[in-house]
């Protein structure tokens, strides 16, 4: 098959390689996907240029990318033979695995490959494993929305433009902040406040009559804590999946403490069981609907991984770049 890979971390463009390797084979348990198109995130980008601190390669080469999109080419021993020929999107493949998306073939557990609605294209199935099931997780994650006021920061972010519909579809009122006017209309929100021209604090509690926000969905939750601790209603969440310009905030525990407010620092790779699942079947429901929009970059196939890459380091574009395969 042909694939991408890398050996060390390091720049993109020297670090990456395009060539032949041998297909995988599904083992008890699996399917082979036959992949048609491969979500580059910014996780995968940070993993191939080694940006975490200690990072050690987990394997000596490492086909990169978490995201896909395909159709279900073999399984192995105790799969339903009944699943081949199902179009599918795939998650976690390259989450402590050796081999990810960026590539013709890729072999995973079962589990990990979701039916696809025929509605929905397979560039757009390579926007869901991180992407969407962050912003479904962070919104939803915790119980209905019904009625509240969700505040998403970052709101024409991939994983913010997703949370922004997840909320509206779950029944309750969003406001989101962005950089500018035009990636207002990307994020879809109604309501929207540019960061950059606006306080924030001011302009959300203007939008409430002073009432606050029942959940914040924060994409930068070190760089954004005193705006989210005066926004946050008393019993209010803030659902965080990242905190990029502090990393290592200090934290304002009394202050929080005294609003009783819920503080949920959460990753995708680590929604499993009953809860992934119940995301899974609220996802499908959605797509069958055509109730979601989606913002794909393209991105060129396997050969342009490496400009795909830095496409997505250089942190400008509006949505989840993708490679056709």
């Amino acid at each position: 098959m042909k694939a991408v890979w890398y050996e060390r971390f390091g720049p993109a463009d020297e670090v990456l390689s395009y060539g032949e390797m041998a297909d995988p084979v599904a083992g008890p348990g699996e399917v082979l996907v036959r992949l048609h198109a491969s979500g580059v995130n910014p996780s995968d980008v940070k993993l191939r240029a080694g940006a975490r601190a200690g990072a050690v390669m987990g394997f000596p080469r490492i086909v990169p990318h978490s995201d896909g999109a395909g159709v279900i080419e073999a399984v192995g021993d105790g799969v339903d033979r009944g699943r081949i020929g199902e179009r599918v999107w795939v998650w976690n493949a390259g989450w402590q695995r050796a081999l990810g998306t960026a590539a013709e073939l890729v072999a995973l557990p079962v589990e990990q490959a979701v039916r696809l609605p025929e509605r929905t294209g397979f560039a757009e199935g390579a926007c869901f494993g991180i992407p969407a099931m962050t912003a479904w997780y962070a919104v939803l994650g915790d119980g209905p929305v019904a009625g509240q006021t969700v505040l998403v920061t970052g709101g024409a972010g991939s994983v913010g433009r997703y949370a922004v519909q997840m909320a509206r579809l779950g029944g309750a009122r969003v406001i989101a902040t962005v950089s500018s006017d035009a990636k207002g209309a990307h994020s879809t929100a109604e309501e929207w406040v540019n960061y950059r021209a606006t306080d924030v604090a001011g302009a959300v509690m203007d939008l409430t009559g002073g009432a606050g926000v029942d959940r914040i969905v924060e994409v930068d939750f070190g760089a954004n804590q005193a705006t989210d601790l005066a926004l946050v209603k008393p019993g209010g969440v803030i659902a965080s999946y990242a905190s990029a310009a502090e990393t290592v905030p200090r934290l304002e525990f009394y202050p929080f403490m005294f609003k009783n407010v819920r503080l949920h620092m959460l990753i995708v790779y680590q929604l499993a069981g009953a809860k992934r699942h119940a995301g899974e079947r609220q996802l499908t429901e959605w797509l069958e609907a055509g109730a979601l929009t989606h913002a794909v970059v393209p991105g060129g196939g396997l050969a342009d991984c490496a400009a795909a890459h830095d496409l997505v380091a250089a942190g400008d574009k509006l949505g989840t770049v993708v490679l056709d395969i």
